[in-house]
């Protein structure tokens, strides 16, 4: 079994190959060129991992217009994936669309670092963000009793994307953010001339600024 560590934002997401709903894929290869979403759960046939299954479906095809690809995984076997993602389809009336990875040995959850040491061998609710280059960009951790916010996850991934397109930063709960509404972040100055032109074009009113360490504007 490999050593429990919890990856790092920048770093590549670990090549693997793995045994799911859809077959066999392997990752990230299989994702060239489309960023990708995993996400663990606990344990089927639980209430509040059936809650983000549904969920997760239900916004499947709003990750795919940005072309993104959601897979699940859980430390339960193939066989319990499929009969639960059944009993999601014959009791909610919601397909689930994604491959869900059935890592019984536990040997994703390990190298990806989603075994809380206090929980048995439950997967924590983790959350992988990885770019079309496979490198991870976002991980958010949840436990096992609090379920996730998809939307939320959806915001994360159109800001990242958002950022690499325009080189621009994102403000709390862009694009509704209380202070600054749909605007974007610039970059701040890095050296003395760029922040005394930036102090200039505020008191010409040039640009939208609280300083000239927080300039912003419209998207487009």
């Amino acid at each position: 079994m490999e050593e429990i560590r919890m990856k790092l934002l920048g770093e590549k997401f670990p090549s693997m190959e793995v045994v799911t709903t859809h077959g066999v894929k392997r990752l990230p290869e299989d994702y060239a060129g489309k960023w990708f979403v995993l996400f663990s759960h606990p344990a089927d046939f639980t209430p509040v991992c059936t809650t983000e299954f549904v969920e997760f479906a239900r916004k499947a095809n709003d990750f795919k217009e940005l072309n993104t690809e959601l897979i699940g995984l859980s430390v339960d076997q193939v066989f319990s994936h499929i009969k639960w993602v059944e009993w999601i389809k014959d009791n909610t009336n919601i397909a689930i669309p994604f491959p869900v990875i059935a890592d019984d040995l536990g040997k994703v959850s390990n190298q990806l670092g989603m075994i809380h040491p206090g929980k048995g061998t439950n997967t924590v609710r983790a959350v992988f963000i990885v770019d079309d280059k496979g490198t991870i960009r976002l991980i958010m951790y949840y436990p096992q009793e609090v379920g996730r916010n998809v939307d939320e996850i959806l915001r994360a991934l159109k800001a990242l994307q958002t950022a690499d397109q325009y080189g621009v930063a994102l403000p709390e709960k862009w694009p509704n953010n209380y202070l600054i509404k749909d605007h974007v972040i610039v970059p701040p100055s890095t050296n003395e001339a760029s922040a005394n032109e930036r102090k200039e074009k505020i008191k010409s009113k040039e640009i939208e600024a609280f300083d000239w360490w927080f300039v912003h504007k419209p998207l487009k």
